[in-house]
């Protein structure tokens, strides 16, 4: 089992002013499922990724990935950041290597799983190139390649797309789609972007203004391939704005208040 129950989780930054940054998120993450979770700026969208990526601990409420208690990072999760933070002086190669080099595999295993995966990200041919010699795109692919390296039951992915124009981030988004059919990974997807959420996500989970609370659950029943001009994907967006509209109105009036 690949999937997450989240328990009542909030998460408090203590300081001179505490800040709540989520609050009460109660929320199954099916095995198999690509879920997009979208917010706005601050809301605790990231937060709750580096919470199931076992990065941070929330301040109350519990975590269970399938059957187990979620206590700190594991290889089972791979995380995807927007920056994929590639070592320089190491070939592409060798920076999708890093993770099973440190594990103790042999030389010959780890090339060999490294070269698959960058096959999978559409990456072959340049696996002796060193990052400042790539796109921003196939940067951004050698950090999903160096993630499926450690064959993980779960991607976790913040903003992965959001450095990259928008044609490529098209593309990506599209990439992304083929290898989790291919892989048949659990994904938990961040993201601003209001149809990148719809494009990609079985289900959307709207945040709310900060702190973070699950403002509303959309599902997304439309089978792939989709088009992004469907019209039930259109509807599903325009859904999402009115709630997103709504949820500004109603912090505004409080902040009135």
């Amino acid at each position: 089992m690949a999937g997450f129950f989240i328990s009542h989780v909030s998460k408090i930054y203590e300081g001179a002013t505490p800040t709540s940054t989520l609050v009460d998120i109660e929320l199954t993450i099916e095995d198999g499922e690509f879920l997009s979770i979208l917010g706005p700026s601050g809301c605790g969208k990231s937060t709750l990724l580096e919470i199931l990526a076992g990065l941070q601990r929330p301040t109350s409420g519990e975590i269970f990935f399938g059957n187990e208690k979620l206590d700190g990072p594991g290889i089972e999760r791979g995380v995807v950041f927007q920056d994929p933070s590639l070592y320089p002086w190491r070939t592409v190669l060798r920076n999708v290597e890093l993770g099973l080099e440190l594990r103790g595999m042999s030389r010959s295993d780890r090339r060999e799983a490294a070269q698959r995966c960058l096959d999978l990200v559409g990456l072959h041919g340049f696996e002796q190139k060193y990052p400042h010699q790539l796109s921003g795109g196939m940067r951004q692919r050698a950090g999903l390649a160096r993630a499926l390296a450690n064959r993980p039951e779960v991607l976790l992915m913040d903003e992965p797309f959001g450095a990259v124009d928008h044609l490529t981030r098209l593309q990506l988004q599209d990439d992304l789609l083929h290898i989790w059919e291919a892989e048949k990974k659990t994904v938990v997807f961040v993201t601003h972007d209001v149809s990148e959420a719809v494009y990609l996500g079985d289900r959307v989970v709207l945040l709310s203004p900060r702190p973070g609370r699950i403002k509303q659950i959309f599902k997304v029943p439309q089978p792939r391939p989709r088009k992004r001009d469907d019209l039930e994907l259109l509807r599903i967006q325009n859904e999402i704005y009115a709630a997103i509209v709504e949820a500004k109105s109603a912090e505004s009036l409080e902040f009135t208040i």
